[in-house]
């Protein structure tokens, strides 16, 4: 039976991948994104292979906007059986005696509280249906911090503990929760993380085949595909010269 899958920050990255995989795999789609444009082209590419997807725009550092978001949800699209929460972002490098106060405060804003918004208004519904899936998009990162990651691989520990959290809260029901956690995937991240800086960003993926967003968004499908007795409750997703969030093997 198709599902309906509501997916935040899907304009780019491993949210755009797992769109593209949800829709590939018979679903039909609610895309949230800041990007009206991108949001637009993508709705009429997985609309014209079949696939039904409705947009909303806003910013999951927004509250109010995001409950007006989905507070506008028309009553066909109210059931939601799948939240993939994969809005985020990594920025800044530096120690954290040196850190942008805006850019934690980005950070935080949209890893954390966005991701807590986000669960805090689809997840009752899915407790009152008995039914559903939250996939939170951590990482590598909420393992063990790296040099100059430190807000950021703060962020990934909360999400790793919100997911378990969440787990235990559910416990009684037959929702499932999943965390997973990718380690290097080569998306628009590290342009972000870097402000910009194209020669910087490409970097970081050299000497090392990263993971792609597809590669993640494989697994998120699996995870929902289970059969509904196993919850696959964490997920880590390395590339393969890559053992840890800081040990990478270039060659």
């Amino acid at each position: 039976m198709n599902k309906t899958i509501l997916i935040t920050g899907a304009t780019s990255g491993i949210g755009l991948a797992c769109a593209r995989k949800f829709a590939a795999n018979g679903d039909r789609l609610i895309l949230t994104g800041r990007n009206e444009r991108r949001l637009n082209d993508i709705s009429k590419e997985l609309k014209a292979q079949g696939t039904e997807v409705l947009t909303l725009l806003f910013d999951v550092r927004d509250r109010d906007k995001a409950k007006e978001a989905v507070a506008s949800l028309p009553s066909e699209w109210q059931t939601i059986d799948v939240l993939v929460n994969n809005a985020g972002l990594a920025l800044g490098l530096e120690p954290e005696y040196e850190g942008c106060f805006d850019d934690w405060e980005t950070m935080i804003d949209t890893n954390i509280k966005g991701l807590l918004t986000m669960t805090r208004l689809i997840v009752p519904g899915m407790v009152e249906r008995n039914s559903g899936h939250i996939i939170n998009i951590g990482s590598v990162a909420g393992d063990a911090a790296y040099a100059g990651g430190n807000v950021y691989c703060a962020t990934k520990a909360a999400v790793k503990a919100l997911s378990d959290g969440l787990r235990i809260d559910v416990a009684d029901t037959a929702i499932r929760v999943t965390n997973l956690k990718p380690g290097l995937v080569e998306t628009n991240f590290s342009n972000i993380r870097f402000h910009g800086d194209n020669d910087r960003a490409a970097n970081v993926y050299k000497g090392i085949k990263p993971l792609t967003g597809d590669d993640i968004a494989d697994v998120a499908v699996y995870t929902s595909n289970a059969p509904v007795h196993v919850q696959i409750a964490e997920v880590l997703i390395l590339a393969t010269h890559q053992a840890s969030g800081s040990v990478i093997v270039r060659k």
